[in-house]
């Protein structure tokens, strides 16, 4: 090596290109050491990028093209640092130079495309080929008439307002979602319309709801707080596409300009249709044409009543009249059809068919009014679920919000807390929930949602008829104060106010309800507070719910509610102080999740009857020792703390011996070995362990943030003890590297 200064300097004389040649030759490990630095920081870029492009996407929207090119970009020079990366594994002397120039090459590239990552403006656009999203279609019996008549006047140039009438259950909804999606056929081949607007208004209807529910179909962020300059945006924005606005099942009368909907004419072409029980309000909106949906004829009634039952009922002998009775006695109505039809699908028994046509006329004759005929008809179909369980099951959907796409694990968890799924394992419990939310789909109690179900709104009025006596239902209504103690009956079950405005609670308010099992008051983003008095009469609450709310501290008044059985407090980051849970011995779930505590409420430990705690928190700060252990009957866990007080001892959550669900962090790896080699005698069905030193840094939205020493280790539906042996194995192998290590077992 000695001689490889004075042959530099020699050809230093050479010129330029030589001494370039020559600084690659020496500097290539340096440079090399550049580029995949840099090609970290490209790497993190590309990430954030990522993830604001996954926030930002919507229905409807698609991604820049220039954002779509600079992903190409980074795709393709990372695979160019790969070769390099590999070739620098076998770089000979003579080559050296020639790589050098490459890496120095490819680290300007890398900071050209870093430099053009730096996006100012939003990653995605409203997508010019997207008129709208197609729904899932019922099946539509006869209306072809009807249909042809609303797409006339959707094609004429003289008629803007469309109005389609009809009593609730006739099929109104179902005819405008074939329409939509016909619409959205009939724009892929010719530009009719550049965007088709679907939107549910529903009973509790107010201006500042619809604006947001039209602005989000239409993509629309960031909407002004005035109603006045809401509309504006509105107005603005729809007068620049040749649209339809299909508003659905509207109740009330409205002024389109406060709304900020312009009013359809010849000259934009775009058009308004609305859904509505009754005419009155469709004529007082300005609708130039009105559609009326009559009844069914008495062949479609039996068509679409056999869609549901199945073609096969007609083979049974001596059914055949006793069928047109019960037809008939649907009275014509599509949805009463569908569901009685669905309630009879697979009884074959001439017996069953008589006893349900007699059910039937009872029920028909015992209710009065126009919409009381419909809930005797459907509440036929409820009462021959026959279970109570399964009937409060169904009737809980109505404690939701009308319309509102009701997440199916979420209403599981309610059910559980209510006890109507019984007992049992928690995997059980939800093979249970799902078993019976299939039934009630199936029967055309509910409806499925995507991944969600939903409950028309003339199920849950029949919902709420039944039980309003015992329900106080009004939520998702705009509420900015509770109902004063008068309307808080005695007989009261079930309240449920969520998604709401209300602000607090006052002194004034302590309803006289004793019987008050279930109080819903989630998602009421500016409840600050809640007096003492409140809570003073409500000696048989089980549930209550109060996640997502502005709470700051619970009153002590909570301590006394000893029937307490769930106590939900996710998402209450203003919360700091829960008092003291010592008394509350029935309580079987209490959820902490996101709160802004700093240390477990007091009588923790007393809970003996347990099963689900979770203190995701970020906040918390101490969990005294031997708490866990004392929980005995915890089958759900969850425990991700950033303190670096709180220490998991493996061994003491070796201990119980019910848990199914767990997922927790620990700081050091004998905890969490000593943790692991108890797997195979525990019950888990799913669990997420964390090891992080005590000096990692962690963030509970993303579990795992930082790369110093930290592992995850999962393991889903483990059925075996072979599944449980080969986890055990896999985590005792673990040692402290910079690393992540990442191992899933399914």
């Amino acid at each position: 090596m000695e001689f490889v200064g004075p042959i530099c300097e020699a050809l230093k004389c050479l010129g330029d290109p030589t001494c370039t040649y020559i600084e690659h030759h020496r500097k290539l490990e340096d440079r090399m050491n550049d580029l995949l630095a840099k090609q970290r920081q490209l790497k993190a870029m590309k990430r954030d990028v990522e993830l604001r492009k996954n926030a930002e996407l919507r229905l409807g929207r698609c991604i820049r093209q220039e954002v779509e090119n600079w992903l190409l970009e980074v795709q393709t020079v990372n695979g160019k640092i790969q070769n390099v990366d590999e070739k620098m594994q076998n770089v000979s002397c003579f080559s050296r130079g020639r790589l050098g120039k490459q890496v120095s090459q490819t680290v300007e590239e890398v900071k050209e495309i870093i430099e053009q990552g730096r996006f100012t403006g939003a990653l995605v656009i409203d997508d010019p080929s997207t008129a709208g999203v197609p729904f899932q279609l019922e099946h539509l019996e006869g209306e072809t008439a009807v249909i042809a008549d609303i797409w006339k006047h959707l094609m004429s140039d003289e008629i803007g307002m469309v109005g389609v009438c009809g009593m609730g259950g006739i099929g109104k909804t179902t005819i405008m979602k074939h329409i939509h999606d016909q619409l959205l056929e009939e724009t892929k081949s010719k530009p009719l319309f550049e965007k088709i607007i679907w939107v549910t208004v529903s009973q509790d209807f107010n201006i500042a709801n619809l604006q947001e529910d039209i602005a989000d179909a239409m993509n629309i962020e960031d909407l002004p707080k005035s109603e006045q300059k809401r509309a504006a945006v509105l107005r603005n924005k729809l007068r620049q596409i040749r649209h339809v606005l299909i508003l659905d099942d509207v109740w009330e009368g409205f002024v389109l300009e406060k709304v900020g909907i312009p009013e359809p004419i010849s000259s934009n072409r775009s058009k308004l249709v609305l859904t509505s029980r009754l005419k009155e309000f469709c004529k007082s909106i300005g609708c130039h044409e009105i559609v009326e949906v009559p009844l069914l004829s008495n062949e479609e009634s039996m068509n679409l009543f056999l869609v549901h039952t199945g073609h096969e009922v007609l083979k049974v002998p001596s059914l055949e009249k006793i069928l047109g009775d019960i037809v008939r006695e649907c009275d014509r109505l599509p949805l009463a059809i569908k569901v009685i039809a669905s309630s009879m699908k697979g009884i074959n028994d001439v017996v069953e068919w008589r006893n349900a046509l007699t059910e039937l006329r009872n029920h028909v004759t015992s209710v009065k009014d126009t919409d009381k005929k419909i809930y005797g008809r459907l509440k036929f179909s409820f009462d021959r679920l026959k279970d109570s369980n399964i009937q409060n099951c169904f009737l809980y959907c109505s404690l939701y919000p009308e319309d509102y796409r009701i997440p199916r694990v979420e209403l599981i968890e309610y059910w559980i807390d209510e006890g109507f799924l019984e007992m049992g394992s928690r995997q059980q419990l939800h093979d249970r929930g799902h078993t019976i939310l299939n039934r009630l789909i199936n029967n055309c109690l509910l409806e499925k949602a995507g991944d969600d179900v939903k409950m028309h709104d003339v199920m849950r009025d029949m919902a709420l008829y039944i039980k309003h006596l015992h329900f106080i239902v009004k939520a998702g209504t705009g509420l900015e104060e509770l109902p004063s103690k008068l309307e808080w009956k005695k007989d009261v079950e079930r309240a449920s106010f969520m998604m709401n405005k209300v602000s607090e609670i006052p002194l004034s308010l302590s309803p006289n309800c004793g019987n008050l099992s279930t109080l819903l008051l989630k998602k009421n983003m500016s409840l600050k507070r809640i007096s003492e008095s409140f809570f003073q009469h409500m000696h048989s609450l089980s549930i209550f719910d109060l996640s997502y709310t502005g709470i700051e501290q619970l009153p002590n008044s909570v301590s006394n509610l000893e029937t307490l059985n769930a106590l939900v407090l996710r998402g209450c980051n203003k919360l700091r102080y829960v008092p003291s849970l010592e008394k509350l011995e029935a309580l079987r779930k209490l959820d902490l999740r996101g709160t802004g505590i700093e240390k477990v409420p007091k009588g923790l430990e007393m809970l003996a009857n347990l099963t689900y705690l979770n203190l995701c928190t970020e906040s918390l700060k101490e969990l005294p020792i031997a708490i866990l252990p004392r929980l005995s009957c915890l089958q759900c866990l969850v425990l991700y703390v950033k303190s670096t007080c709180i220490k998991m001892n493996g061994l003491e959550l070796a201990r119980l011996r019910k848990l199914e669900v767990f997922e927790g962090r620990f700081n050091e790896l004998i905890d969490f070995n000593a943790y692991t080699k108890s797997i195979q005698c525990q019950q888990l069905t799913s669990y997420l362990l964390v090891m992080a030193p005590l000096e990692a840094k962690f963030n509970v939205k993303q579990r795992v943030k930082g790369i110093n020493c930290i592992y995850r280790f999962k393991l889903l539906n483990v059925d075996s003890n072979k599944g449980r042996q080969k986890a055990m194995l896999l985590a005792s192998g673990l040692q402290g590297t910079d690393a992540i290590k990442s191992i899933k077992i399914q």
